[in-house]
């Protein structure tokens, strides 16, 4: 059963990410067990891969250090598995069709399951292809995400309709990254994704500022974060979790206080 509608129980959701791995798999149990303490909702973990395409450079470069430092999908699930035993909140994989592929795809729902995975964002399913997936993950009970964009316009209520756990809403046209502003209409976004359904429908893609998530979570259910997390791991490395933490607790305040 997933813990997904958890995290929006209690009002306006922060949701951080993190790449798996960067730059070991003991700083990620590490940053995922402060981001709890801190306030966060729900955690999205990045699993490392070779050709991650919706992902702009300070991801990526989070892929190739974590494969670096000897990275894999077995690796990071005994480290959710034990991450599972202190952390309550939704956890959710972000990760590629094919890494998914690789590895098996009932296997990888079965270890998903087992390790409390509880949904799987897949940036390079489209919603038409879903099927390859969507079975798959209700046979063991893990939320398949999915992806609302700017272009998506005909197709959002169609999405919306057959969506699970939450909407994720991407805020901005190319790849993940920080962006100085969003210039989306955000709320005529959600206002489609609501009229289809009453799953909560959360933005992420470019937010990196206190004043942004506010302002994303102003007209959503929540905000998520990516690269402004991943780009303080580049630069502290194993010694990053004060900052992240400092900056999480930043983050779920502006959310809270909207």
């Amino acid at each position: 059963m997933s813990r997904i509608p958890e995290a929006f129980k209690n009002g306006k959701a922060f949701i951080p990410f993190v790449t798996g791995g960067d730059p070991s798999l003991e700083t990620t149990k590490k940053l995922i067990i402060a981001m709890e303490q801190a306030g966060a909702d729900l955690i999205e973990i990045g699993l490392p891969f070779s050709d991650p395409i919706a992902e702009g450079p300070v991801i990526q470069e989070a892929n190739e250090r974590a494969l670096a430092a000897g990275c894999t999908t077995d690796k990071l699930f005994e480290m959710v598995a034990q991450v599972r035993q202190i952390v309550k909140v939704p956890l959710v994989f972000l990760t590629y069709i094919n890494p998914i592929y690789t590895y098996g795809k009932e296997r990888f729902m079965k270890r998903c399951q087992e390790t409390g995975i509880d949904g799987l964002i897949v940036p390079d399913l489209p919603f038409e292809e879903k099927e390859e997936l969507a079975p798959d993950c209700a046979a063991y009970g893990i939320d398949l995400i999915s992806l609302i964009a700017p272009t998506s316009k005909e197709r959002i209520l169609k999405i919306a309709e057959n969506a699970k756990g939450f909407v994720y809403c991407v805020s901005s046209l190319g790849v993940t990254g920080v962006r100085s502003e969003i210039k989306t209409d955000i709320a005529s976004m959600v206002s489609l994704v609501r009229q289809a359904t009453d799953i909560p429908c959360a933005v992420g893609f470019g937010i990196s500022t206190p004043q942004q998530a506010a302002k994303m979570a102003a007209v959503s259910d929540g905000a998520i974060v990516g690269s402004a997390i991943v780009k303080m791991v580049a630069q502290y490395g194993e010694d990053s979790v004060p900052a992240v933490s400092d900056y999480v607790k930043a983050m779920k305040e502006a959310v809270a206080g909207v």
